[in-house]
C-alpha cells in the first residue's frame, strides 16, 4: 500500500474524492473483491482479504457510496423518519428512540417534515422510494377518511409502492386502508389514557371542562377527546365545548384566547389534547389576567419535558415517547417482531389542584 503512488496525488490545492478503484488498488484486491467487502454484498470474501480492504479503506479515508451499497444490498442502510413537526418536543423524543435503535445497529436516521399536508407527504414518501431505505416510519397523525375524505389516499399508495420494492413500513396508529398486514403498527392507548384522565379529573370535583383539540377528523386528537369525555361524564362531569386548530402551541393560545372571549367560570376545567396546546392555553389564561389552577385547571396529554417545568406544573398523561420511537425502529429490522405494551399514566400536577 502506498499513500503517495500517482493515482492518489492530486494538483496543489484540488481534492480528490477517494474512490472504490483507488482502494482495490492500493489494497491489491479486484474491484469486486472491494465492492463485496465495503457495499454490503452478502457474496462471502476470504478474511484476509477483508481485512486487507477494511484497513486500507479506513486509512484513504474511504467513503461508502449510499446507491452502491442500494443496489448491493435492495436497501440503503438507511431509515427514513417521517414527523409532522420537528419543533414539537412530542416527535423530538420519538426521534430519540429510534435514533437509539439505529446507532445499535450502525443506521443512519434522515428526518422528513410532513406539516401533516397530505400533498408535501406524498412528495416525500416518492422521493424517500427512489433512495431505496431499509425502512420508513410515519410518526405524525393522520386524518380519518372518514372525516377528511380521501386525504390520506395518495400517500397510501405510495406507502404500498415503497413495501412492493422491499422496504418495510411501520405507521403511528392506524394502518392504511386496504393493508394487508404488511404494514407494522405503533399503538398508543390515546383513548384509554384521556379516559382515565377524566375519571381522575372528576374525582378532583371538577364539573365542566372545555376541550382544545385538533381539526375533525385526525383521529389522535378525536381519540383523546372522545375518551376524556366519556371518562369525565363517567364521574359526573360535561365537556360543555371544544374549539378546534392544530397541534402547535400557537394553536393551543388562540383556542383558549377564543374561549376566554365566549366566557369562562372560574373553577372550569380545560383539556388540551396534547401538552404543547395545553401549555399554549396556559399562556393566553395569564395573559388575559387570569390564574392557572385554582382559577381555571389545565391538564394535557405526552408528558413532554417542558410540562413538569412550568409553573404550576401540568398535570397530564405520561407516555413513553422514546420507547414508542425505539419500538418503531426494531419493528423495521426485527422479522418477528411483536409490539409490546407501551403503558400510559395519570400525572396529576399543580396545574388541576381540584375543587374546594
Amino acid at each position: 500500500m502506498n499513500p503517495e503512488s500517482p493515482s492518489l496525488r492530486s494538483a496543489p490545492g484540488a481534492a480528490h474524492a477517494v474512490t472504490l478503484q483507488d482502494v482495490a488498488r492500493e489494497a491489491g484486491v479486484s474491484l469486486a473483491t472491494a465492492s463485496r467487502v465495503l457495499n454490503g454484498s452478502e457474496r462471502k470474501v476470504a478474511e484476509a482479504f477483508r481485512e486487507r480492504v477494511e484497513r486500507v479503506a479506513e486509512s484513504l479515508g474511504y467513503t461508502p457510496n449510499v446507491s452502491a451499497q442500494a443496489t448491493a444490498r435492495g436497501h440503503s442502510p438507511v431509515i427514513a423518519l417521517l414527523v409532522a413537526d420537528i419543533a414539537d418536543p412530542y416527535f423530538g423524543q420519538i426521534a430519540a428512540g429510534v435514533a437509539r435503535g439505529a446507532d445499535e445497529r450502525g443506521l443512519v436516521v434522515t428526518i422528513s417534515i410532513t406539516e401533516r399536508d397530505p400533498e408535501r407527504e406524498n412528495r416525500i414518501l416518492r422521493a424517500l422510494r427512489g433512495q431505496r431505505p431499509q425502512g420508513l416510519i410515519l410518526a405524525a397523525s393522520r386524518a380519518d377518511r372518514a372525516g377528511e375524505a380521501g386525504e390520506g389516499a395518495p400517500a397510501d399508495a405510495e406507502l404500498a409502492a415503497f413495501q412492493r420494492y422491499g422496504g418495510r413500513v411501520v405507521v403511528f396508529g392506524e394502518r392504511p386502508a386496504g393493508d394487508e398486514g404488511a404494514t407494522r403498527a405503533i399503538t398508543i392507548d390515546n383513548d384509554g389514557g384521556a379516559e382515565e384522565l377524566g375519571r381522575r379529573m372528576a374525582a378532583l370535583g371538577y364539573r365542566t371542562a372545555i376541550g382544545i383539540g385538533a381539526a375533525e377528523g385526525v383521529r389522535t386528537s378525536d381519540d383523546r377527546l372522545n375518551g376524556f369525555a366519556r371518562g369525565f361524564a363517567a364521574g359526573g362531569g360535561e365537556l360543555t365545548r371544544i374549539h378546534r386548530g392544530d397541534f402547535r402551541r400557537e394553536s393551543g393560545t388562540a383556542a383558549m384566547t377564543a374561549a376566554l372571549a365566549e366566557g369562562v367560570e372560574p373553577g372550569t376545567l380545560v383539556f388540551g389534547m396534547s401538552d404543547v396546546v395545553a401549555l399554549g392555553a396556559m399562556s393566553a389564561i395569564r395573559a388575559a389576567g387570569r390564574g392557572v389552577g385554582e382559577d381555571i385547571a389545565v391538564c394535557g396529554f405526552d408528558d413532554v419535558s417542558a410540562s413538569g417545568d412550568v409553573t404550576p406544573a401540568l398535570t397530564t398523561v405520561r407516555v413513553p415517547l422514546n420507547d414508542a420511537g425505539y419500538q418503531a425502529f426494531r419493528a423495521i429490522v426485527d422479522d418477528d417482531w411483536t409490539q409490546a405494551p407501551l403503558p400510559v399514566e395519570v400525572i396529576v400536577r399543580g396545574s388541576t389542584p381540584g375543587r374546594r
